[in-house]
């Protein structure tokens, strides 16, 4: 497997969805990837293509697809697409509390800074859930929409805070 950038790859710690902080200090570990495969291009020609299996880890972050997509333009990652049998991250918040999102597909646009789950998916947090088959998340605003036209119905449920184990 050929070594990535790691600001190519420090993307895919972004790529995880919540409505409160994922573990910060994960941002200064080291990333762990392991692939069965990698088709990597010193350019913007064409995207990085992480096949066979892929396994990154930092700190609390575990991401695990079959495939990761990373796309670049002027030497920046500004694409990731992660698929496969489903897609699954699973990270520690800052207060200690587990987040973990599935979904065939994510695809997360780093301009917008937008990510879009689609085709199964179920995100859990102690403070709720919610499950699809289409949810957008944007990261400028915290905005998470899901179901509507064509995207079925979507479920929510939030938790009281006394069944959050936080008072």
């Amino acid at each position: 497997m050929n070594a990535l950038p790691a600001s190519l790859l420090a993307l895919l710690l972004v790529a995880a969805p919540a409505t409160v902080l994922a573990r910060s200090s994960d941002r200064n570990k080291p990333m762990d990837i392991d692939a069965g495969s990698t088709d990597y291009s010193m350019d913007d020609s064409r995207p990085t293509t992480l096949s066979g299996g892929v396994i990154i880890t930092q700190g609390t972050l575990d991401i695990r697809s079959s495939q990761a997509v990373i796309t670049t333009s002027g030497g920046e990652p500004v694409r990731a697409v992660l698929t496969g049998g489903p897609a699954k991250m699973k990270q520690e918040l800052d207060d200690g509390k587990p987040m973990t999102a599935v979904a065939n597909k994510i695809d997360y646009d780093l301009k917008a800074e937008v990510v879009v789950f689609t085709g199964g998916v179920d995100i859990q947090q102690p403070s709720g859930s919610i499950a699809g088959q289409r949810v957008v998340y944007n990261m400028k605003t915290g905005q998470v929409q899901g179901g509507g036209p064509n995207a079925g119905r979507v479920k929510v449920r939030i938790m009281p805070k006394n069944a959050q184990g936080g008072g």
